[in-house]
């Protein structure tokens, strides 16, 4: 008999651990989303019309002999997971890959695609109309964001507000932050560091507005528009009493070197749930797939040494647009705008997805 793989989250590290788990094991993906959501084109598909259909890709296409639940785990226990519905589904193997919140349209906040492509349409119209764009958060959401904004409308005033007094705190040499905030000037966008807003812009982010706000220094700012870049936000709510206690006050779970949860042999967890001390990225997410993927493997065949996984050294790869941003690679160091157009900039790693969901 097979056996069976509960995977809780089909994000960057679900969808991949259930796509390479499903020749081998009987696997079951717990996702309330009617399709992948691709964030790292998110912000692009802001922007650009022609690219909010590469953000979106359907689940039904991922599993050929699995199968995926369009539901909520709402309880979580070792052995078996309880749905919304009220429904159990009970496995040999479960992989906590539910992701985190964070404010859109970085992701989206709704479950279904079309409403989400008509938000996506809606903010679109609103930003297009807005001569001013403040952004509050300065580190790589931000600054993406903002070059984003600038390579669809460069005439548009983009100011970026951020409490640190530099930009994309994190291990990065200062090459990194001294060439993007070079690229940065050379597209006008305007940065306020080391203060905060007295106050948060009146109205919702996204929605069209005029307002002016004042940071702490005593800085003036108007503008028609803003949007929150920062703020995440683990989903690791659904944890039953024998889980939970791995639970950190802030949400995230304590992982052992094999990614499994602390105490457990068969839970394992990837992605942005995890207390792993690096950024919580898609890149991220898919090394821990990797790592699982062939512990459950090594585990279903009855033997051999699992895998540790390996946080690697500061890695970044920050478009600005299609054709600017800067990159910080291991064994690279910081690499300018050609480079992480070709890597990142251009394509956004669409094609890595349109042949994992099966959409020749």
């Amino acid at each position: 008999m097979s056996a069976t793989v509960i995977v809780v989250g089909g994000g960057y590290g679900g969808a991949p651990v259930a796509k390479e788990l499903d020749a081998v094991a009987d696997v079951v993906l717990v996702e309330p989303r009617d399709s992948f959501v691709h964030n790292i084109a998110a912000l692009r598909g802001l922007v650009d019309p022609e690219w909010t259909d590469r953000v979106f890709y359907p689940y039904g296409g991922l599993l050929a002999r699995g199968r995926w639940i369009r539901d909520r785990a709402v309880r979580v226990e070792p052995g078996g997971v309880t749905l919304g519905s009220g429904e159990r589904v009970t496995g040999d193997y479960i992989v906590l890959a539910s992701g985190s919140h964070y404010p859109y349209p970085a992701k989206m906040d709704v479950d279904d695609s079309a409403a989400a492509r008509a938000k996506l349409a809606e903010t679109r119209e609103a930003l297009r109309q807005a001569g001013r764009v403040l952004l509050l958060g300065a580190g790589p959401v931000g600054l993406e964001l903002a070059g984003e904004i600038k390579a669809a409308w460069p005439d548009k005033g983009v100011t970026v507000v951020e409490p640190l007094d530099d930009i994309v705190s994190g291990k990065y040499d200062d090459e990194l932050r001294a060439e993007l905030r070079r690229q940065l000037a050379a597209l006008n966008v305007e940065l306020v560091l080391g203060t905060a807003l007295t106050e948060e812009p009146p109205g919702r982010p996204g929605e069209a507005e005029t307002f002016t706000v004042t940071t702490n220094s005593g800085h003036k700012i108007t503008a028609d528009i803003w949007f929150r870049c920062f703020g995440v936000a683990p989903t690791t709510d659904y944890l039953g009493p024998e889980l939970a206690a791995v639970r950190r006050p802030d949400g995230y779970l304590k992982v052992t070197p094999e990614l499994r949860l602390e105490g457990q042999d068969r839970v394992f967890a990837v992605g942005d749930v995890t207390d792993l001390p690096e950024p919580k990225r898609g890149g991220s997410a898919g090394r821990h797939a990797e790592v699982v993927v062939a512990n459950i493997k090594a585990l279903i065949a009855g033997g051999g040494e699992l895998t540790s996984y390996e946080t690697p050294p500061p890695l970044i790869l920050l478009p600005l647009g299609p054709a600017g941003g800067v990159s910080q690679l291991p064994g690279s160091g910081v690499l300018g705008a050609e480079t992480t157009a070709q890597y990142k900039g251009s394509d956004l790693f669409t094609g890595r997805y349109t042949e994992m969901f099966g959409l020749t």
